[in-house]
């Protein structure tokens, strides 16, 4: 058995004619034109230094508490047991340089030689690794540049963990390192942290996720978040008699969401408690880049401010790197590929998922509609806003990403018209909130017609998730915005109309369906007109006047017709249908309620479902409660399946109805419930008046006299 010494190889075996290595044959002819390069470095091995024998090596000493992600650092010790190669990569500021020196005490027993620090933030030129490595391994005797080989070669015969700290502006030589050690060294490890990973066969990689934060349902509950309880240990070295408590619980919550959970600008914050206290610093977070620097005197340039820490990371980036990262801070919340490369222009594909690999962006995860997003932390997004400002580009994105989200709106409501897409659509839309908000908020100002046309798109998914009333005033000011009698315009007027009825002020709506009459005339768009005379209809009904309510009604059915489209066909046979009940037309009534139901059958969308509320009402009033209750079920159903928390709350209170009538007390009692919640959630004020009236009547029915009276 002969050993053959060559830069890259630790031992090789020879044996049938070929040198065998970890049980990877290899054939000797790989070693014999390397000899030569092997003698030099023989001498390397024997001056190894004396005192490698265990312990840890080159790692500062911990002068604050390890607070958190005890679970993750047996994780990433587990993982160095299965791995010689395992890369702990996030962003600047994630804590990867102390939870590595934490996963080196945990194991440092298993190696005979002891764990070793190099830390490369210092090195400028890539070429001086290898030299900087063995620096810190006390390496003797090595070339002025070490190469990779000799450093591989000198640890050839030594067992330890190397902790590569801050990898990522010499990414390329580190890897060639940690390609040469897990050939050339078996017993080395290797644990490398970096902003992106080395890319090398062998790598395992472990990306390190913020720290965990308080349930945004219970901010006052912090219990189990590890970034208040680092917020609070650190800020108790600041101020002595900080305590969390019912008053600064929430407000340290909502602090450390705002700074993503991320360790350093936790730590930043926490400095600076004693002289703002916590509802000041949450107040000023916005100015973060200001506000969170000055730290630790004896850290590295890069970890002093929080402005330092992400300008490391931003400057390693190319310049189109650059610009996309720009580009995309644009972006409050999740997106898309697509939306990427809408706001960053077409070809910015590849610079994203370059911003993924060095923790500039989270991995993409499916959203609700099942269309994978990507994410920028709020602190990295507010350094791309304040570099987007300065490089002159915020007008030319923000035009970008509004232009981007008007077709993502309008083409979601294009897919409501398909019955079968309903779903689909309002999905799309949840998974889209945080952009559509920013941009609609964006486009009041700078861009009406943008404004108008994304509200009136947007306004019957505002319906379905009960949020109309809360969005009133940003659709009103939208809407003034819009040219008078555009397409925008009535649409926006007509659901102002709805929301005023919602509210339960039939003036308001009476004033706004007329605005769209009249703009309209007899010029169509017919579903449109015939859309906003039921509504017409409808509050003109509420008023009392009864032969104006039947005559837009029945103008409703005919433009309907006219047009071909038969749900606003069976919306108006509903409201006439209350208007025969009005007038004590019962058998009227009901034949009307059943052309409706024809019309809708089969269909799953928010109209539908609104007729089917009119439906019951009909059938209710005309006494036809069997068939009422079949067609109120079903309508509960679908609106339960949708989230459709409009249509959810009128169907509740006819069913309630229902249910008084035929003596279902508990049952009324529990849809009674249910539909008081959800009126409060969305606002319906002539909901919650309609729910507290059956709540008298259910008390009344059950001997609570006084308690009906109150009610």
């Amino acid at each position: 058995m002969s050993r053959v010494l060559i830069p890259g190889f630790a031992v090789l075996r020879q044996a049938g004619g070929q040198a065998r290595r970890s049980g990877l044959a290899l054939p000797l002819a790989w070693a014999v034109p390397q000899r030569r390069a092997a003698v030099r470095v023989t001498a390397v091995e024997r001056s190894a230094p004396a005192d490698a024998t265990g312990g840890m090596h080159g790692f500062p000493a911990a002068l604050t508490s390890f607070v958190g992600r005890a679970a993750v650092a047996e994780e990433i010790a587990g993982q160095l047991g299965r791995y010689r190669l395992v890369t702990l990569t996030g962003p600047g500021g994630a804590g990867k340089t102390r939870l590595a020196g934490e996963v080196a005490k945990q194991v440092a027993g298993r190696f005979a030689d002891g764990v070793w620090q190099a830390e490369l933030a210092a090195v400028r030129d890539p070429a001086q690794v290898a030299a900087a490595v063995a620096a810190a391994l006390g390496l003797r005797d090595l070339p002025s540049a070490a190469a990779p080989d000799a450093v591989a070669h000198a640890l050839a015969r030594r067992q330890l963990l190397l902790v590569l700290d801050n990898c990522e502006h010499v990414i390329g030589a580190a890897a060639e390192l940690c390609g040469r050690l897990l050939l050339g060294a078996d017993d080395v490890r290797v644990l490398a942290t970096s902003r992106e990973p080395l890319r090398i066969a062998g790598e395992t990689r472990y990306r390190l996720a913020p720290l965990t934060l308080p349930d945004p349902d219970n901010p006052a509950d912090p219990d189990g978040s590890e970034a208040v309880a680092l917020f609070a240990d650190r800020a108790r070295q600041a101020d002595a008699s900080f305590a969390l408590d019912s008053e600064t619980a929430p407000v340290v919550a909502r602090l450390v969401a705002r700074l993503d959970g991320m360790p350093l600008a936790i730590e930043l914050a926490a400095a600076r408690l004693e002289a703002l206290g916590a509802a000041q610093l949450l107040d000023r977070i916005d100015d973060r880049f200001t506000l969170l620097e000055a730290g630790d005197r004896l850290a590295a340039a890069r970890q002093r401010s929080l402005a330092a820490t992400v300008e490391w990371s931003y400057r390693l980036l190319d310049e189109r790197q650059r610009r996309v990262f720009r580009a995309v801070s644009v972006f409050p919340g999740p997106f898309t590929l697509e939306g990427a490369e809408a706001v960053a222009g077409a070809g910015s594909g590849p610079a994203v998922l370059h911003l993924v690999d060095c923790s500039l962006l989270v991995p993409p995860r499916a959203g609700p509609d099942g269309r994978s997003r990507y994410v920028m932390l709020e602190t990295l997004r507010a350094y791309g806003a304040g570099l987007l400002a300065e490089a002159g580009e915020g007008d030319a994105v923000a035009s970008a990403l509004a232009t981007c989200a008007l077709r993502v709106a309008e083409d979601a409501m294009a897919g409501l018209a398909a019955s079968a897409g309903e779903a689909a659509a309002a999905r799309w839309l949840d998974a889209e909130d945080a952009t559509t908000r920013q941009v609609l908020a964006w486009a009041v100002e700078h861009d009406a017609a943008v404004a108008s046309r994304l509200a009136a798109a947007l306004a019957w998914w505002w319906q379905v998730r009960g949020r109309l009333a809360g969005q009133v005033p940003l659709l009103r000011e939208a809407v003034d915005r819009a040219a008078a009698g555009s397409d925008a315009w009535c649409l926006g007027h007509t659901w102002l109309g709805q929301a005023s009825l919602d509210s339960a002020d039939p003036a308001g709506a009476l004033r706004h369906f007329t605005a769209v009459r009249d703009a309209l005339g007899d010029r169509g768009p017919f579903p449109q007109l015939a859309r906003c005379l039921s509504g017409r209809s409808a509050t003109l009904l509420t008023m009392g006047r009864i032969g104006e309510a039947a005559g837009d009604a029945r103008r409703s059915v005919a433009l309907a017709r006219e047009g071909d489209d038969p749900v606003a066909e069976a919306l108006a046979l509903a409201v006439l249908g209350l208007v025969a009940c009005a007038v004590g037309d019962r058998v009227g009534a009901v034949q009307l309620a059943r052309q409706a139901e024809q019309l809708t059958a089969g269909r799953h969308d928010p109209m539908a479902r609104v007729c089917g509320h009119l439906l019951t009402s009909v059938l209710i009033e005309a006494g036809e409660l069997a068939a009422a209750e079949r067609v109120c079920a079903a309508g509960l159903a679908g609106a339960r399946d949708a989230g459709d928390l409009s249509s959810l709350g009128n169907l509740l209170e006819k069913m309630v109805v229902l249910d008084l009538v035929s003596g279902r007390f508990a049952d009324a009692a529990a849809h009674l419930r249910e539909g008081l919640q959800t009126a409060l959630r969305t606002g319906s004020r002539a909901r919650v008046l309609d729910d507290l009236d059956c709540c008298g009547y259910l008390c009344a029915l059950t001997g609570r006299r006084a308690e009906a009276v109150t009610v």
